[in-house]
Protein backbone atom coordinates (compact mmCIF):
# COMPACT_ATOMS: atom_id res chain seq x y z
CA UNK A 1 0.00 0.00 0.00
CA UNK A 2 1.54 3.42 -1.04
CA UNK A 3 1.83 6.30 1.75
CA UNK A 4 0.00 9.09 1.94
CA UNK A 5 1.23 12.23 0.36
CA UNK A 6 -0.58 16.01 1.28
CA UNK A 7 -0.14 18.68 -1.21
CA UNK A 8 -1.52 22.00 -0.07
CA UNK A 9 -2.25 25.03 -2.35
CA UNK A 10 -2.60 28.30 -0.34
CA UNK A 11 -4.65 30.80 -1.44
CA UNK A 12 -3.36 34.46 -1.33
CA UNK A 13 -5.94 36.03 0.61
CA UNK A 14 -5.04 33.50 3.76
CA UNK A 15 -0.98 34.87 3.08
CA UNK A 16 -2.12 38.51 3.38
CA UNK A 17 -4.07 37.90 6.73
CA UNK A 18 -1.37 37.16 9.47
CA UNK A 19 -4.12 35.66 11.95
CA UNK A 20 -5.61 33.75 8.98
CA UNK A 21 -1.95 32.45 7.89
CA UNK A 22 -1.12 31.49 11.56
CA UNK A 23 -4.25 29.52 12.08
CA UNK A 24 -3.71 27.66 8.62
CA UNK A 25 0.18 26.91 9.44
CA UNK A 26 -1.00 25.46 12.66
CA UNK A 27 -3.46 22.96 10.87
CA UNK A 28 -0.64 22.07 8.09
CA UNK A 29 1.89 21.50 10.98
CA UNK A 30 -0.47 18.94 12.52
CA UNK A 31 -1.53 16.85 9.12
CA UNK A 32 -0.10 13.72 9.61
CA UNK A 33 2.59 12.13 7.50
CA UNK A 34 4.64 13.66 4.57
CA UNK A 35 3.28 16.66 3.22
CA UNK A 36 3.72 19.45 0.70
CA UNK A 37 2.52 23.58 0.63
CA UNK A 38 2.68 25.27 -2.15
CA UNK A 39 1.86 29.23 -1.97
CA UNK A 40 2.06 32.17 -4.17
CA UNK A 41 2.11 36.09 -3.50
CA UNK A 42 0.36 37.93 -5.67
CA UNK A 43 -1.38 40.53 -4.02
CA UNK A 44 1.96 40.70 -1.97
CA UNK A 45 3.97 41.61 -4.88
CA UNK A 46 1.39 44.08 -6.67
CA UNK A 47 1.22 45.90 -2.93
CA UNK A 48 5.37 45.96 -2.24
CA UNK A 49 5.62 46.92 -6.26
CA UNK A 50 3.38 50.23 -5.29
CA UNK A 51 5.91 51.09 -3.08
CA UNK A 52 9.07 50.71 -5.00
CA UNK A 53 7.09 52.22 -8.14
CA UNK A 54 6.40 49.01 -9.83
CA UNK A 55 2.81 48.85 -11.71
CA UNK A 56 1.78 45.37 -11.48
CA UNK A 57 0.10 44.27 -15.51
CA UNK A 58 -2.75 42.12 -15.25
CA UNK A 59 -4.68 40.70 -18.39
CA UNK A 60 -8.01 38.68 -17.40
CA UNK A 61 -6.41 38.27 -13.82
CA UNK A 62 -3.36 37.25 -14.97
CA UNK A 63 0.07 38.95 -14.58
CA UNK A 64 2.30 40.33 -17.23
CA UNK A 65 5.75 39.31 -16.00
CA UNK A 66 8.14 41.60 -17.70
CA UNK A 67 11.99 41.54 -16.46
CA UNK A 68 11.03 43.73 -13.45
CA UNK A 69 8.22 42.27 -12.27
CA UNK A 70 10.01 38.38 -12.09
CA UNK A 71 12.64 40.70 -10.09
CA UNK A 72 9.84 41.66 -7.66
CA UNK A 73 7.98 38.80 -7.44
CA UNK A 74 11.10 36.60 -6.88
CA UNK A 75 11.67 38.71 -4.15
CA UNK A 76 8.32 38.29 -2.87
CA UNK A 77 7.48 34.52 -3.78
CA UNK A 78 10.99 33.37 -2.91
CA UNK A 79 12.19 35.50 -0.47
CA UNK A 80 9.26 37.65 1.67
CA UNK A 81 6.60 35.43 1.74
CA UNK A 82 8.23 32.01 1.70
CA UNK A 83 10.77 32.89 4.43
CA UNK A 84 8.14 33.81 6.85
CA UNK A 85 5.96 30.29 6.37
CA UNK A 86 8.98 28.53 6.80
CA UNK A 87 10.27 30.38 10.28
CA UNK A 88 6.75 29.95 11.30
CA UNK A 89 6.52 26.50 10.35
CA UNK A 90 9.51 25.79 12.30
CA UNK A 91 7.92 27.52 15.45
CA UNK A 92 5.34 24.88 15.15
CA UNK A 93 8.06 22.01 15.16
CA UNK A 94 7.58 21.60 11.66
CA UNK A 95 11.03 21.18 10.08
CA UNK A 96 10.22 22.93 6.83
CA UNK A 97 12.42 23.84 3.88
CA UNK A 98 11.81 26.72 1.43
CA UNK A 99 11.81 25.60 -2.22
CA UNK A 100 11.91 26.95 -5.90
CA UNK A 101 11.55 25.28 -8.86
CA UNK A 102 14.99 25.66 -9.33
CA UNK A 103 16.69 23.84 -6.12
CA UNK A 104 17.40 20.28 -7.28
CA UNK A 105 15.70 21.00 -10.37
CA UNK A 106 12.70 20.14 -8.66
CA UNK A 107 10.55 22.09 -11.47
CA UNK A 108 11.41 22.45 -14.81
CA UNK A 109 8.97 24.26 -17.17
CA UNK A 110 9.23 26.40 -20.62
CA UNK A 111 8.03 29.69 -20.94
CA UNK A 112 5.08 30.04 -22.92
CA UNK A 113 4.84 31.10 -26.23
CA UNK A 114 3.34 34.60 -27.40
CA UNK A 115 0.08 34.17 -28.38
CA UNK A 116 -2.94 36.62 -28.32
CA UNK A 117 -1.35 38.21 -25.67
CA UNK A 118 2.47 38.07 -24.02
CA UNK A 119 2.54 36.94 -20.90
CA UNK A 120 6.77 37.59 -20.32
CA UNK A 121 8.85 35.51 -18.25
CA UNK A 122 5.29 32.94 -17.39
CA UNK A 123 6.52 29.71 -17.41
CA UNK A 124 4.34 26.53 -18.45
CA UNK A 125 5.51 23.40 -16.60
CA UNK A 126 7.17 20.50 -18.53
CA UNK A 127 8.33 17.75 -15.58
CA UNK A 128 8.39 17.26 -11.74
CA UNK A 129 11.63 15.90 -10.43
CA UNK A 130 9.68 13.19 -8.31
CA UNK A 131 12.99 11.14 -7.09
CA UNK A 132 14.70 14.27 -5.68
CA UNK A 133 11.59 15.81 -4.11
CA UNK A 134 10.78 11.82 -2.48
CA UNK A 135 14.68 11.93 -1.35
CA UNK A 136 13.50 15.51 0.56
CA UNK A 137 10.65 13.91 2.00
CA UNK A 138 12.52 10.92 3.02
CA UNK A 139 14.67 12.87 5.54
CA UNK A 140 11.47 13.99 7.21
CA UNK A 141 11.32 17.78 6.15
CA UNK A 142 8.54 19.77 4.51
CA UNK A 143 8.81 21.40 1.64
CA UNK A 144 7.44 24.88 0.97
CA UNK A 145 7.08 25.96 -2.88
CA UNK A 146 6.82 29.56 -4.44
CA UNK A 147 5.37 29.78 -7.95
CA UNK A 148 8.70 30.21 -9.41
CA UNK A 149 10.22 27.33 -11.89
CA UNK A 150 13.15 27.76 -13.72
CA UNK A 151 13.90 26.50 -17.51
CA UNK A 152 17.34 25.05 -16.81
CA UNK A 153 18.90 27.24 -19.08
CA UNK A 154 19.23 29.93 -15.89
CA UNK A 155 16.23 31.51 -16.56
CA UNK A 156 13.30 31.70 -13.66
CA UNK A 157 9.61 32.00 -14.89
CA UNK A 158 6.50 32.88 -12.79
CA UNK A 159 4.07 30.02 -12.73
CA UNK A 160 0.71 29.72 -11.42
CA UNK A 161 0.74 28.10 -8.17
CA UNK A 162 -2.31 26.10 -8.44
CA UNK A 163 -0.74 24.57 -11.42
CA UNK A 164 2.36 23.89 -9.32
CA UNK A 165 0.44 22.02 -6.77
CA UNK A 166 -1.40 19.93 -9.04
CA UNK A 167 1.81 19.32 -11.23
CA UNK A 168 3.92 17.97 -7.91
CA UNK A 169 0.91 15.98 -6.81
CA UNK A 170 0.75 14.58 -10.16
CA UNK A 171 4.29 13.85 -10.32
CA UNK A 172 4.36 12.02 -7.41
CA UNK A 173 1.15 9.63 -7.69
CA UNK A 174 3.79 6.74 -8.57
CA UNK A 175 5.35 6.53 -4.95
CA UNK A 176 2.48 8.31 -3.07
CA UNK A 177 -1.31 7.89 -2.46
CA UNK A 178 -1.60 11.78 -3.23
CA UNK A 179 -4.71 14.01 -2.19
CA UNK A 180 -4.51 17.83 -3.10
CA UNK A 181 -5.97 20.32 -1.19
CA UNK A 182 -6.97 24.07 -2.26
CA UNK A 183 -6.98 26.03 0.62
CA UNK A 184 -8.57 29.41 0.44
CA UNK A 185 -11.23 31.47 2.37
CA UNK A 186 -14.18 30.33 1.52
CA UNK A 187 -15.60 26.85 2.76
CA UNK A 188 -15.94 25.23 -0.85
CA UNK A 189 -17.63 25.53 -4.39
CA UNK A 190 -20.68 27.22 -3.10
CA UNK A 191 -23.94 26.73 -5.03
CA UNK A 192 -24.74 30.40 -3.97
CA UNK A 193 -21.74 32.66 -4.06
CA UNK A 194 -24.06 34.82 -1.51
CA UNK A 195 -24.64 32.20 0.68
CA UNK A 196 -21.35 30.85 2.44
CA UNK A 197 -22.72 28.08 3.47
CA UNK A 198 -24.21 26.17 0.71
CA UNK A 199 -21.08 23.99 -0.19
CA UNK A 200 -21.54 21.30 -2.66
CA UNK A 201 -19.93 18.61 -1.23
CA UNK A 202 -19.12 16.24 -3.77
CA UNK A 203 -18.28 16.98 -7.27
CA UNK A 204 -17.79 13.73 -9.90
CA UNK A 205 -17.35 13.96 -13.88
CA UNK A 206 -21.22 13.57 -13.85
CA UNK A 207 -22.13 17.06 -11.59
CA UNK A 208 -19.12 19.19 -12.87
CA UNK A 209 -20.64 19.28 -16.06
CA UNK A 210 -23.98 19.76 -14.53
CA UNK A 211 -22.87 22.53 -12.40
CA UNK A 212 -21.18 24.23 -15.50
CA UNK A 213 -24.12 23.92 -16.92
CA UNK A 214 -26.21 25.95 -14.28
CA UNK A 215 -23.43 28.46 -14.46
CA UNK A 216 -22.69 27.53 -10.62
CA UNK A 217 -18.93 27.08 -11.23
CA UNK A 218 -17.26 29.98 -13.42
CA UNK A 219 -15.13 32.82 -13.26
CA UNK A 220 -12.08 31.73 -11.08
CA UNK A 221 -13.42 28.66 -9.75
CA UNK A 222 -12.56 27.22 -13.37
CA UNK A 223 -9.41 27.36 -14.34
CA UNK A 224 -9.41 26.16 -10.82
CA UNK A 225 -11.43 22.86 -11.31
CA UNK A 226 -9.60 22.32 -14.78
CA UNK A 227 -6.95 21.74 -12.30
CA UNK A 228 -8.36 19.36 -9.99
CA UNK A 229 -10.07 17.01 -13.26
CA UNK A 230 -6.37 17.04 -15.14
CA UNK A 231 -4.65 15.98 -11.87
CA UNK A 232 -7.90 12.69 -10.91
CA UNK A 233 -7.24 11.95 -14.42
CA UNK A 234 -3.36 11.29 -13.94
CA UNK A 235 -4.00 9.01 -11.24
CA UNK A 236 -4.11 11.96 -7.79
CA UNK A 237 -6.47 9.90 -5.29
CA UNK A 238 -8.33 13.04 -4.47
CA UNK A 239 -8.82 16.66 -4.82
CA UNK A 240 -10.67 18.84 -1.92
CA UNK A 241 -11.36 22.73 -2.26
CA UNK A 242 -12.48 24.45 1.28
CA UNK A 243 -10.67 26.60 3.98
CA UNK A 244 -8.60 26.15 6.96
CA UNK A 245 -11.18 23.40 8.60
CA UNK A 246 -11.36 21.10 5.63
CA UNK A 247 -7.39 19.89 7.19
CA UNK A 248 -8.83 18.61 10.11
CA UNK A 249 -9.56 14.53 9.53
CA UNK A 250 -12.72 15.10 10.56
CA UNK A 251 -14.09 17.97 8.54
CA UNK A 252 -17.02 17.45 6.25
CA UNK A 253 -18.31 20.88 5.44
CA UNK A 254 -15.66 21.18 1.65
CA UNK A 255 -16.04 19.91 -1.49
CA UNK A 256 -14.56 16.68 -2.43
CA UNK A 257 -13.32 16.27 -6.10
CA UNK A 258 -13.12 12.08 -7.56
CA UNK A 259 -13.77 10.81 -10.86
Amino acid sequence: MKQKLSIIKIGGNVIENKQELTKFLQAFSKIPGPKILVHGGGKLATELGKKLGIQSKLVNGRRITDAQSLELITMVYGGLANKNIVAELQSLDCNAIGLSGADANLIQANKRPIGEVDFGFVGDITSVNSDALTKILDCQWTPVFCAISHNKKGQLLNTNADTIASEIAIGMSNMYETTLYYCFEKKGVLRDIANEDSVVTHINTNTYQELLDKNIIADGMLPKLENCFNALHKKVAKVCIGDISMLDEKATLHTTITL
